[in-house]
């Protein structure tokens, strides 16, 4: 062994030995030290979700904007920014706790109100006002422990001014440089001295130095600077303020000069960090844009099952109900078209490869994102940010895709974009999902169109989708040649029962079932899952000749009654025997029928017309003519459809024997039945029509009831009504009253009421048809694409669609032409397919 010590074998084979969950403590430790800064961003977000103030929105932003830019690491200034910010944040909110601030004494009262200043600033009282700053503060020590551990927080110090100026400039110019060697650990210095506009004052005489271990490194630092020193002057000196601010030194000394001179002081720092961040000096590449996409996808999905978080009563919205109704929520369609339309942009700038846009595009969304999150959104839902828990996780998943954005901008984007991301692996994985990606609608054409707008080629769309449709064709056929070398099937032997029962079975059941799957369906959907409708209200209209009706009645609440099971088996054992209504009542349970209770007297005078009283009269004394009987039903049920039914009846006006009016309450001298006319059991299906159920009538005849007039003499006039009775009911009473069976069919379920309105035809016409049809297509027409589909090796092909998309990423456009002519040349001839996907 080179390198041998007794102490660190020992040491090693005590740290084996230890317990598993010790270990397990140990590299969870180890991976908080090596994270700790990401540690610190994930705490001052949490704060900042929890808190939702101004007083916390300012780290967030210099995270994405500032910290997370910086290369390779946020220097000493933004951690010392942030100890510092932290803790004048917890004197401040202690300081307001107090009591004798006026907004105090109303903190029952504004604490839920978004807009209340305190709570917008971050100064109100509450209980554990400080808690998650104190742990903000012990996470940035921890870091700045970690990074004093390894010798990385104290890499700069102050120098004196009055050292060589060259050295000064040259210094200072490497602050503006960017990854060079020891020098790389400071990547921005916002309070760098303007020295280097050649103009100096007393005052600010302090220049950034790097601490230097030997005369050899500062010597490799000097020949580092002549490289970078003119083009950083050039630079400074070329912006028209400071040109202006050098030519008039004189100017510095008044008061406006003095702004002037403390913006520059600002600004120039802010301008020299995005300007080396958008032109490094070098840059180690990377993609991220497959996890920027995801987590986009992620939010999108949460606006899309959460949208009522961001809008104004509509917390008990659902966006199924609301769509199924033709309403779209403005909220939704905002939300969503946001979501959307950053997710084009951000691919846009991904296959233009500019820096400079992302830049552009990750302050705006940066500053815009936190000021509707925490300034807008809360004035449209009347809560606060923080008790807006779908808000607060949009808001986390947008952070993640912030981090993103920031290492994608701080390495620079990828020199190539070469096909899909889901193709760089030949296995199962990658096929199933390359394939249900492609089977989402219109995301492969908008992706494919998309990209020919934002690449440079000189292919047209056509082609361009041609080549894209290839491309994605020989990577599945790639798959299954992969798959088939990695499971290889010996030649002369028969499939194995395992693959053709559980393979053919499979689909032989699956056919099976989308045959009979509207049948199925429509069985299950009531009986297994189905809901009881019961009615609300029943109402009962009685109208003679057409004229007006002599009797109204409703049955609501207490007066709707549910069978119990005894008297629903006394209901069953009265039709022994009786086949026809036994099969009926087979599909009905107790909770499904109602006894409706209805009041015999009409809640309704009649007041007819004395001429159409006397009509009346005289068509029912006319025994030759047929009088006319109309009886009508509705029922309100529990999802609000009022099923209604009416059935006439004619019978000659025999029955109507006479017609008196004595004094006082009274009944006439006259009551008359009237035969089969009540339907005594209703049957109120899920659709619009309530039908009378003959099964369980006797001899298919409908019930007798009683009809009466009674009539009331007052000073205040005659009063008149008509007074109704049932004969034969079942549960007997006194009183004139109407008995009547509601039986309700079971409805779907509000989450599968969109299948069930289909109906059976219509399930078999929309499913059944559109799903064969891609099914014919699968088994018949295969073989005119033999030639297409038995390809025994592609790797020929596919390199040649590899380099199609090489050559238009460097630039050689000619070259994509001939090739791109190569790809059709090899698909028109049959024969040199044959040569070009031969075997090895």
């Amino acid at each position: 062994r080179m390198f041998h010590d007794d102490e660190l074998e020992e040491s090693e084979k005590f740290y084996v030995g230890q317990p598993r969950v010790l270990l397990l403590i140990y590299a969870l430790y180890n991976t908080l030290v090596a994270r700790s800064e990401m540690v610190c961003y994930f705490v001052i977000i949490l704060n900042h979700m929890i808190s939702a103030s101004m007083i916390t929105l300012v780290l967030p932003i210099l995270i994405f904007l500032w910290a997370m830019l910086s290369v390779p690491r946020p220097s000493k200034r933004f951690w010392m920014t942030a100890i510092v910010y932290t803790e004048v944040t917890i004197v401040i909110k202690y300081f307001f706790q107090f009591g004798f601030f006026p907004w105090n004494k109303y903190v029952d009262y504004t604490k839920d109100k978004p807009y209340h200043p305190p709570n917008i600033i971050g100064i109100e009282k509450k209980e554990g006002y400080v808690h998650y700053d104190l742990v903000q503060l012990l996470a940035l020590f921890f870091h700045r422990s970690i990074l004093k551990c390894h010798g990385l927080w104290d890499e700069d110090e102050k120098g004196d001014s009055s050292s060589d100026k060259e050295d000064t400039d040259d210094e200072l110019s490497l602050t503006g440089g960017r990854r060079h060697s020891s020098a790389s650990l400071k990547s921005v210095n916002l309070a760098a001295s303007v020295e280097s506009i050649h103009v100096h004052f007393p005052e600010q005489q302090t220049a950034i130095r790097r601490k230097s271990s030997s005369s050899i490194s500062q010597l490799s630092h000097r020949s580092s600077f002549s490289s970078h020193r003119s083009k950083r002057e050039t630079l400074i000196i070329s912006h028209p303020a400071i040109r202006f601010f050098s030519a008039s030194y004189s100017v510095v000394k008044s008061h406006c000069g003095l702004c002037c001179f403390r913006t520059l002081q600002v600004y120039v720092p802010i301008r020299q960090f995005f300007y080396n961040l958008i032109h490094p000096d070098y840059s180690a590449v990377t993609d991220v844009y497959v996890l920027m996409f995801l987590a986009d996808t992620v939010d999108f999905i949460i606006i899309v099952f959460g949208f009522w978080a961001f809008g104004k009563h509509s917390a008990a919205a659902d966006i199924t109900s609301s769509l199924s109704e033709d309403q779209v929520p403005e909220a939704f369609l905002v939300m969503v078209l946001i979501q959307f339309g950053t997710m084009v942009v951000d691919r846009a700038l991904y296959l233009k490869k500019t820096v400079m846009g992302k830049v552009i595009f990750q302050v705006i969304l940066v500053f815009g994102i936190h000021f509707w999150m925490f300034f807008i959104l809360p004035g449209v839902t009347e809560r606060k940010f923080s008790q807006n828990t779908v808000a607060q996780l949009w808001y986390f998943v947008k952070c993640v895709y912030f981090g993103l954005s920031a290492y994608q901008i701080r390495c620079g984007y990828p020199t190539r974009v070469l096909g899909n991301f889901l193709t760089k692996s030949y296995n199962y994985v990658n096929l199933f999902l390359f394939q249900g990606f492609r089977l989402v609608p219109f995301l492969t054409e908008l992706r494919a169109v998309m990209d020919w707008v934002w690449t440079d080629t000189t292919l047209s769309l056509s082609s361009w989708i041609c080549v894209e449709d290839i491309y994605a064709h020989i990577f599945i056929l790639k798959c299954w040649r992969e798959s088939e070398k990695r499971y290889p099937q010996p030649r002369g032997q028969k499939k194995k029962k395992v693959v053709k029962y559980g393979m053919g079975g499979m689909i032989i059941v699956l056919l099976i079932c989308i045959v009979w799957f509207p049948l199925l369906f429509m069985s299950l959907i009531k009986s297994v899952a189905g809901i009881t409708n019961k009615p609300l209200d029943v109402s009962i209209t009685i109208t003679l000749g057409g004229y007006q009706p002599i009797f109204t009645m409703s049955a609501q609440q207490s007066q709707l009654k549910d069978l119990n099971q005894t008297g629903f088996n006394a209901f069953l054992g009265s039709y022994r025997g009786n086949t026809a209504a036994l099969q009926f009542l087979e599909g009905y349970g107790k909770e499904d029928i109602t006894l409706a209770d209805l009041e015999g007297n009409s809640n309704s005078l009649w007041t007819i017309s004395p001429p159409s009283r006397e009509k009346m009269i005289q068509g029912l004394l006319d025994f030759s003519a047929e009088f006319t009987v109309v009886l009508s039903w509705s029922i309100q049920s529990i999802e609000y459809k009022v099923v209604a039914c009416r059935l006439e009846h004619t019978q000659s006006p025999r029955w109507f024997v006479g017609y008196c009016l004595p004094a006082g309450m009274c009944v006439d001298c006259w009551i008359k039945t009237l035969e089969t006319v009540y339907p005594y059991y209703i049957k109120a299906p899920s659709d619009s029509l309530a039908k009378p159920i003959k099964q369980l009538l006797t001899d298919c005849r409908w019930e007798n009831i009683t009809v009466s007039l009674v009539k009331n003499v007052s000073d205040e006039g005659v009063r008149e009504w008509w007074v109704l009775n049932q004969l034969g009911k079942r549960y007997k009473t006194s009183e004139e009253s109407l008995e009547l069976f509601i039986f309700s069919d079971k409805v779907s379920p509000p989450s599968l009421g969109f299948l069930a309105g289909y109906g059976i035809m219509g399930l078999y016409a929309s499913v059944v048809l559109v799903i064969g049809k891609f099914v014919r297509e699968f088994f018949s027409g295969i073989s005119h694409s033999i030639m297409f589909e038995e390809l025994p090796n592609v790797d020929r092909i596919l390199k040649l669609c590899t380099d199609i998309f090489l050559v238009r990423e460097t630039g050689e456009l000619e070259l994509e032409e001939d090739l791109y002519a190569k790809l059709i040349f090899l698909y028109r001839s049959p024969e040199t397919m044959i040569k070009w996907t031969r075997e090895k």
